[in-house]
């Protein structure tokens, strides 16, 4: 059971590229992310109370860092995330935000002078060169002419937001479970969402959203977010961490094969090999890490 359970969210956090796919054009940016995650704070927040008889109190420094860490993997991560798959294909989205680990890995090797060996950095070279063919599709030589596909630059900010959070959680939230760092910086960049949302309309838009979004939303939020992040915490507990961070990889698999089936995205060679790279660069990037959970989160 657990190791199904951690396929499914797997294909789950896959599924979340295609439905943010899907609300572009039908959500503005900021109130997609603001809704998801009103929904995902309350879930993550009711799971809080029953697995750990609740969130704990906060110091002065830990609220700070919950701000930041809302700031960061939440309020920035999501609002760029939706801006991206408003013009980017939800398969090559996937891809790039794959290689989330080998750019902590190495900017931890850098900046916090963490030790990095030759298979690790094989890997992060090789998950670099995978997301340069996705996003390139498959001409690398033309991004140095500054022939950026529509939703890049996007989707970059979204990356690198993300490995803020993930750099700052690991220096900031000591003292604290996964669970309540992860619950506290969903409601504090729930908060931080609202003020654009407002500004977007949401109040107003709401309204008029199809059944259809609605789904989607409480997809992303509830699914994708909270029971993802659920199962994931579920499955290191059972099978130790190592393993359980083995079926990230199935992320951008799962994602290419939704978009593809769902969306009717094409799958070329390039989104093949590149995303390939990705998935074996963060293999290797991960060899060696004796408890991955507690140097990041990776949630979708």
């Amino acid at each position: 059971m657990t190791y199904l359970k951690l396929v499914a969210m797997a294909i789950i956090w896959g599924g979340t590229f295609v439905s943010g796919r899907l609300l572009s054009g039908h959500v503005e940016p900021a109130s997609a992310a603001f809704i998801r995650f009103l929904f995902a704070s309350f879930g993550l927040f009711v799971f809080a109370q029953f697995s750990e008889g609740g969130l704990p109190r906060l110091t002065i420094r830990q609220l700070l860092a919950v701000i930041l860490l809302g700031l960061t993997g939440v309020f920035a991560y999501n609002l760029f995330f939706f801006r991206a798959l408003e013009t980017l294909a939800a398969g090559r989205a996937a891809a790039t935000i794959a290689m989330n680990p080998a750019v902590i890995a190495l900017l931890s090797w850098l900046l916090l002078r963490e030790p990095l060996g030759p298979v690790r950095l094989f890997g992060i070279a090789i998950s670099l060169a995978g997301a340069l063919l996705v996003i390139s599709h498959g001409r690398p030589a033309d991004l140095l002419l500054g022939a950026l596909p529509r939703g890049t630059l996007d989707i970059l900010v979204c990356l690198l937001s993300w490995v803020a959070y993930s750099l700052l959680g690991r220096q900031l939230m000591r003292g604290l479970s996964p669970l309540a760092s992860v619950t506290y910086s969903s409601i504090a960049g729930t908060l931080l969402l609202a003020w654009p949302a407002f500004y977007a309309g949401t109040v107003h838009n709401m309204w008029t959203y199809s059944i259809l979004d609605w789904a989607n939303l409480a997809y992303l939020g509830i699914a994708g977010t909270a029971l993802g992040f659920v199962w994931y915490y579920q499955g290191i507990k059972k099978i130790g961490a190592t393993r359980a961070s083995i079926f990230i990889n199935i992320v951008p698999i799962s994602a290419i094969a939704l978009a593809h089936f769902m969306l009717g995205e094409s799958i070329d060679g390039s989104l093949l090999v590149g995303g390939g790279l990705v998935i074996a660069g963060v293999y290797l990037t991960n060899v060696g890490f004796s408890h991955p959970f507690r140097r990041r989160a990776d949630g979708f």
